[in-house]
Protein backbone atom coordinates (compact mmCIF):
# COMPACT_ATOMS: atom_id res chain seq x y z
CA UNK A 1 0.00 0.00 0.00
CA UNK A 2 1.37 3.52 -0.89
CA UNK A 3 0.47 6.89 0.12
CA UNK A 4 -0.89 9.09 -2.68
CA UNK A 5 -0.24 12.61 -2.78
CA UNK A 6 -3.55 14.32 -2.99
CA UNK A 7 -4.43 17.18 -4.97
CA UNK A 8 -5.12 21.09 -4.23
CA UNK A 9 -7.48 22.93 -5.44
CA UNK A 10 -7.68 24.76 -7.63
CA UNK A 11 -5.75 22.13 -9.24
CA UNK A 12 -7.13 21.81 -12.40
CA UNK A 13 -7.20 18.06 -12.38
CA UNK A 14 -9.99 18.06 -10.05
CA UNK A 15 -11.97 18.78 -13.02
CA UNK A 16 -11.21 16.09 -14.60
CA UNK A 17 -14.83 13.65 -15.19
CA UNK A 18 -13.85 9.99 -14.06
CA UNK A 19 -14.67 7.30 -16.36
CA UNK A 20 -16.71 4.25 -15.34
CA UNK A 21 -14.32 0.81 -13.73
CA UNK A 22 -14.71 -1.46 -16.43
CA UNK A 23 -13.38 -4.55 -14.66
CA UNK A 24 -12.54 -5.28 -10.79
CA UNK A 25 -8.69 -6.42 -10.97
CA UNK A 26 -5.74 -6.32 -9.02
CA UNK A 27 -5.09 -3.00 -10.27
CA UNK A 28 -8.26 -1.68 -8.93
CA UNK A 29 -7.78 -3.66 -5.73
CA UNK A 30 -4.60 -1.99 -5.17
CA UNK A 31 -5.94 0.99 -5.98
CA UNK A 32 -8.73 0.71 -2.74
CA UNK A 33 -5.65 0.00 -1.05
CA UNK A 34 -3.78 2.81 -1.52
CA UNK A 35 -6.87 4.98 -1.41
CA UNK A 36 -7.65 3.99 2.50
CA UNK A 37 -3.95 4.08 3.46
CA UNK A 38 -4.03 7.58 1.84
CA UNK A 39 -7.37 8.70 3.08
CA UNK A 40 -6.32 7.63 7.11
CA UNK A 41 -3.07 9.15 6.81
CA UNK A 42 -5.16 12.16 5.92
CA UNK A 43 -7.07 11.81 8.85
CA UNK A 44 -10.57 12.13 6.28
CA UNK A 45 -13.63 10.26 6.24
CA UNK A 46 -14.24 10.21 2.27
CA UNK A 47 -11.94 10.26 -0.96
CA UNK A 48 -12.78 10.23 -4.50
CA UNK A 49 -9.93 8.72 -7.08
CA UNK A 50 -9.82 11.99 -8.84
CA UNK A 51 -8.04 13.66 -5.68
CA UNK A 52 -5.10 11.40 -5.82
CA UNK A 53 -5.18 12.34 -9.85
CA UNK A 54 -6.60 8.61 -10.81
CA UNK A 55 -9.52 9.22 -13.17
CA UNK A 56 -11.51 7.01 -12.65
CA UNK A 57 -14.61 5.82 -10.29
CA UNK A 58 -14.01 4.89 -7.44
CA UNK A 59 -14.85 6.36 -3.93
CA UNK A 60 -13.68 5.32 -0.28
CA UNK A 61 -15.61 6.13 2.91
CA UNK A 62 -15.16 5.40 6.60
CA UNK A 63 -17.07 7.38 8.92
CA UNK A 64 -15.66 6.02 12.44
CA UNK A 65 -13.69 7.05 14.81
CA UNK A 66 -11.25 4.29 14.75
CA UNK A 67 -11.07 3.72 10.74
CA UNK A 68 -12.76 0.09 11.11
CA UNK A 69 -15.77 0.14 8.92
CA UNK A 70 -14.42 1.34 5.33
CA UNK A 71 -16.70 0.93 2.63
CA UNK A 72 -16.04 0.89 -1.37
CA UNK A 73 -18.10 2.39 -4.08
CA UNK A 74 -17.47 1.83 -7.76
CA UNK A 75 -19.07 3.48 -10.27
CA UNK A 76 -21.92 5.33 -7.98
CA UNK A 77 -24.81 7.01 -10.00
CA UNK A 78 -26.54 8.70 -7.79
CA UNK A 79 -30.59 9.48 -8.02
CA UNK A 80 -32.01 12.82 -5.94
CA UNK A 81 -35.61 11.55 -4.72
CA UNK A 82 -36.65 14.87 -3.55
CA UNK A 83 -34.90 18.06 -4.89
CA UNK A 84 -37.18 20.36 -2.63
CA UNK A 85 -35.77 18.79 0.70
CA UNK A 86 -32.24 20.16 1.36
CA UNK A 87 -30.43 20.12 4.33
CA UNK A 88 -27.60 22.65 5.32
CA UNK A 89 -23.78 20.58 6.12
CA UNK A 90 -20.97 22.02 7.27
CA UNK A 91 -18.25 20.58 4.57
CA UNK A 92 -14.80 20.10 4.53
CA UNK A 93 -12.27 18.51 1.73
CA UNK A 94 -8.79 16.83 1.51
CA UNK A 95 -8.64 18.62 -1.41
CA UNK A 96 -9.33 21.95 0.14
CA UNK A 97 -7.74 22.37 3.52
CA UNK A 98 -8.22 23.89 6.61
CA UNK A 99 -11.64 25.75 4.53
CA UNK A 100 -14.89 24.59 5.55
CA UNK A 101 -18.45 25.84 4.50
CA UNK A 102 -21.66 25.45 4.88
CA UNK A 103 -23.18 23.42 1.66
CA UNK A 104 -27.02 23.00 1.04
CA UNK A 105 -27.46 19.62 -0.39
CA UNK A 106 -30.61 17.28 -0.87
CA UNK A 107 -31.77 14.91 2.13
CA UNK A 108 -32.81 12.20 0.12
CA UNK A 109 -30.92 10.21 -2.53
CA UNK A 110 -30.40 6.80 -3.80
CA UNK A 111 -27.09 5.67 -4.52
CA UNK A 112 -26.78 2.55 -6.95
CA UNK A 113 -22.75 1.54 -7.73
CA UNK A 114 -20.72 -1.65 -7.00
CA UNK A 115 -18.77 -2.67 -3.98
CA UNK A 116 -15.31 -3.71 -4.47
CA UNK A 117 -16.25 -7.78 -5.36
CA UNK A 118 -18.85 -6.37 -8.00
CA UNK A 119 -21.70 -6.75 -6.31
CA UNK A 120 -24.16 -4.42 -6.86
CA UNK A 121 -25.65 -2.53 -4.03
CA UNK A 122 -28.60 0.27 -4.64
CA UNK A 123 -29.45 1.94 -0.83
CA UNK A 124 -31.08 5.10 -0.23
CA UNK A 125 -28.26 6.97 2.51
CA UNK A 126 -28.99 8.76 5.61
CA UNK A 127 -27.17 11.56 7.46
CA UNK A 128 -23.67 11.95 7.06
CA UNK A 129 -22.82 8.62 4.90
CA UNK A 130 -25.75 10.63 2.12
CA UNK A 131 -23.71 13.84 2.41
CA UNK A 132 -20.39 12.56 2.07
CA UNK A 133 -21.16 10.36 -0.62
CA UNK A 134 -22.89 13.41 -2.80
CA UNK A 135 -19.65 15.02 -2.04
CA UNK A 136 -17.41 12.40 -3.20
CA UNK A 137 -19.56 11.97 -6.29
CA UNK A 138 -19.08 15.57 -6.92
CA UNK A 139 -15.34 15.11 -7.12
CA UNK A 140 -16.01 12.46 -9.65
CA UNK A 141 -17.96 14.46 -11.98
CA UNK A 142 -15.03 17.46 -11.99
CA UNK A 143 -16.94 19.09 -9.22
CA UNK A 144 -16.00 20.74 -5.44
CA UNK A 145 -17.67 21.28 -2.54
CA UNK A 146 -16.48 25.44 -2.91
CA UNK A 147 -18.60 25.00 -6.41
CA UNK A 148 -21.37 25.29 -4.25
CA UNK A 149 -20.35 28.73 -2.35
CA UNK A 150 -20.54 32.35 -3.75
CA UNK A 151 -18.03 33.47 -6.28
CA UNK A 152 -16.53 35.57 -3.87
CA UNK A 153 -16.10 33.25 -1.32
CA UNK A 154 -14.65 30.69 -3.66
CA UNK A 155 -11.85 33.13 -4.95
CA UNK A 156 -10.83 33.88 -1.22
CA UNK A 157 -10.62 30.16 -0.23
CA UNK A 158 -9.02 30.08 -3.50
CA UNK A 159 -6.27 32.88 -3.06
CA UNK A 160 -5.36 31.73 0.52
CA UNK A 161 -4.65 28.62 -0.82
CA UNK A 162 -2.40 29.73 -3.38
CA UNK A 163 -0.55 31.74 -0.97
CA UNK A 164 0.26 29.28 1.17
CA UNK A 165 1.41 27.29 -1.50
CA UNK A 166 3.58 29.79 -2.80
Amino acid sequence: MTIRTILQYPDPRLRTIAREVEKIDDGIRELIADMFETLYAAGGIGLAATQIDVHLAVIVIDLTEKKKSPHVFINPKITVLDDRDRGVYKEGCLSVPEFQANVKRPKQVRVQCLNENGEALDFKPEGLLAVCLQHEIDHLNGKLFVDHLSLLRRSRISRALRKRSA
